[in-house]
């Protein structure tokens, strides 16, 4: 613990500091009074600028009197930050009758506290637990050796940034080359190219003066000769840098394909201008970040892409034995599998689905081991909030790309032969798999968006159709009922809602979900699996000690019952299950009734084209409802 007061002055009855620093460096730190008791006559407190930064702080106070009877407090600066700080006080009185206290600069620190699994930003390894980043795209160290010109690309929030930061910073450590990371999306507002090379020029200074000795800074954009930067733009911008610096340059452009067409055209073609003078008269590597694939071609070069993707199992185990081993607690295998298969090891989800399981589910008490019942709790509470990361694809649903893909999905259909530019645009957003079958990401974009899809359906059935206590009963479900009761509402009500709704192809899948979620609310568990041309969706719905399997499928043909039929049978022998609901949408009114015995026919009264029967088929009760 130290002190250093600069000017200590005492005067009538008060007392001034104007430069007051106070530290402490423990790895948690805690603060005992037993009883403490504090009286002035005259009190004023005024501070300029105060930065007050913790990472484990706990306050407990027994006892505390606090009396004044005359006082000023004033800051114009304040700053505090805490993670985790223990305070402890049994008996405080603090009595003025009139006190000054004036500080002009304050600041407090606590250093070596608990890390903490970040959801924000590029990841810090002094207070973040990480992946170790490099070790994910080793290859990348031969491309720069070899003034490789080369792209990352990656779904958003997989950690392209965190890795470029660490690349850069290895480097730096190294002293072989003069490595930077620049952002360049801000010069993605203005429409004029030479104008946002300029503020791409602008940016690579003010970061090289963050990051790297005056003696290797390009010059300030603002003393070059503005037409000679305007006519050169980047390009020439970069030959200066590159042959002033006593060091090869190699640059990360991160967030590069958030410039307007125009402009990522006009960025790539100046990098292409400027390749045969590096090492010398160029940077001796560059390194271009985002989501596009196809760059190389159009800088003409050979290199391929290097895809950041998700993390491995391995490296999810080593991310989450960080947090073990520096708080003791533990992750039971169970556990970890259940997040790994959750999240399928995507960066942003995993940090986030452990921080809401450690910080909220079981309130930071280490003491406990995290069990996958903490994770479900864990798991619905994230979906529920729809964080930042989920708000931001929900948002996009309704683009052209994704709901043409989303609705082959969800439906189960193929995809045609001119959407295969819409399914590499998801992968690269990291909505869908890359390997066979074509699927969502994970589960939790499975369950999410179904449900987004269907909200407002959700919050417009009225409350007598859905009011709980008609389908749960003693704690339990009523399925058939509730299955009943769609059916009713699906006779009377389902042409008008489903005419003017904009994923028209899922619309009827989409309407039985939600009056699901609508009645068993937030205290039920759905498990989807969906996937391109398995022409249906199962659905595996938990609620309290029983779990109810259905699959969900447009009855397009005469061949579909059968169809339905052995695929329903199929998922119950995959999830252990005896018993299972399959549910055929009808949607052809070409084929005449007669053809098939459960044919539903437009032109057949609803009362024939509402049903239910039972079966047995090779050991498995099969409930059909038809609608």
């Amino acid at each position: 613990m130290s002190f250093n007061f600069e000017i200590f002055e005492i005067w009538d009855l008060g007392f001034g500091i104007w430069d007051l620093r106070f530290e402490i460096r423990s790895p948690i730190t805690k603060f005992q009074v037993s009883n403490f008791k504090f009286r002035v006559s005259n009190f004023k407190f005024r501070v300029s600028s105060f930065e007050f930064q913790i990472s484990s702080f706990e306050f407990q106070v027994s006892s505390f009197k606090f009396r004044v009877s005359s006082s000023e407090f004033q800051v114009s600066s304040f700053k505090f930050q805490v993670s985790s700080f223990e305070f402890q006080v049994s008996s405080f009185e603090f009595q003025v009758s009139s006190f000054k206290f004036q500080v002009s600069s304050f600041k407090f620190r606590v250093s070596n506290m608990t890390k903490f699994f970040n959801t924000t930003g590029p990841c810090r390894p002094e207070i973040h637990y990480m992946a170790d980043p490099l070790s994910r795209l080793p290859m990348v160290r031969e491309l720069i050796e070899d003034q490789h010109y080369f792209v990352l690309h990656g779904p958003r929030r997989t950690g392209k940034t965190t890795y470029l930061y660490a690349l850069m910073n290895q480097l730096s450590q190294e002293g072989k080359y003069s490595a930077l990371t620049v952002n360049i999306q801000p010069a993605a507002s203005v429409q004029n190219p030479t104008r946002a090379m300029i503020m791409v020029a602008d940016a690579i200074c003010n970061k090289a003066r963050r990051h790297l000795p005056e003696k290797e800074w390009p010059e300030p954009v603002e003393n070059l000769d503005q037409d000679m930067l305007a006519r050169g733009q980047l390009q020439r911008y970069l030959n200066l840098w590159a042959e002033k610096n006593p060091k090869p340059v190699v640059l990360f452009i991160d967030e590069a394909d958030s410039l307007p067409d125009e402009l990522f055209l006009a960025l790539l073609r100046q990098l292409r201008a400027g390749f045969e003078d590096r090492p010398h008269g160029f940077p001796h590597s560059v390194a271009l970040a985002g989501l596009r694939l196809g760059i190389n071609a159009l800088l003409n070069i050979k290199t391929p892409s290097l895809l950041l993707d998700a993390f491995t199992l391995s490296e999810t185990d080593a991310l989450l034995n960080q947090h073990t081993a520096e708080t003791g607690q533990i992750f039971t295998r169970e556990a970890i599998n259940e997040i790994f298969r959750l999240t399928r090891g995507q960066p942003w989800l995993t940090n986030t689905l452990v921080r809401e399981t450690i910080t909220e589910i079981l309130k930071n008490d280490f003491t406990k081991e995290i069990t996958p019942a903490h994770v479900a709790r864990a798991r619905k509470a994230l979906v529920r909030e729809r964080k930042t990361h989920l708000d931001n694809l929900i948002g996009k649903l309704k683009e052209s790309p994704v709901k043409n893909v989303t609705e082959a999905l969800i439906s189960g259909e193929f995809l045609q032969s001119d959407r295969l530019e819409d399914l590499t645009y998801l992968q690269d957003f990291g909505l869908v798999t890359r390997e066979l079958p074509i699927k969502f990401a994970n589960p939790i974009y499975t369950e999410i968006i179904p449900e987004a899809l269907s909200y407002c359906w959700k919050v417009s059935f009225s409350q007598e159709l859905v009011y709980e206590k008609k389908y749960i009963k003693n704690g339990l479900l009523d399925i058939d009922s509730l299955i009943s009761a769609f059916q009713e509402f699906y006779r009377h009500h389902s042409e008008i809602w489903l005419e003017r709704f904009e994923f028209c192809e899922i619309g009827r899948q989409l309407l039985f979900i939600a009056f699901l979620q609508r009645i068993v609310g937030t205290e039920a568990m759905f498990e989807y699996e969906m996937e391109l041309g398995s022409r249906h969706l199962s659905l595996l719905l938990e609620f309290a000690s029983e779990r109810f399997a259905m699959e969900l499928k447009l009855q397009r043909n005469r061949y579909s019952e059968d169809e339905g039929l052995k695929e329903i049978v199929r998922y119950l022998n995959r999830i252990g299950m005896d018993q299972g609901y399959l549910i055929l949408f009808e949607t052809n009114s070409q084929i005449p009734w007669e053809e098939c015995t459960y044919r539903l026919d437009s032109q057949i009264p609803w009362e024939k084209r509402i049903y239910r029967k039972e079966i047995t088929h090779e050991g498995k009760k099969i409930i059909f409802v038809g609608m």
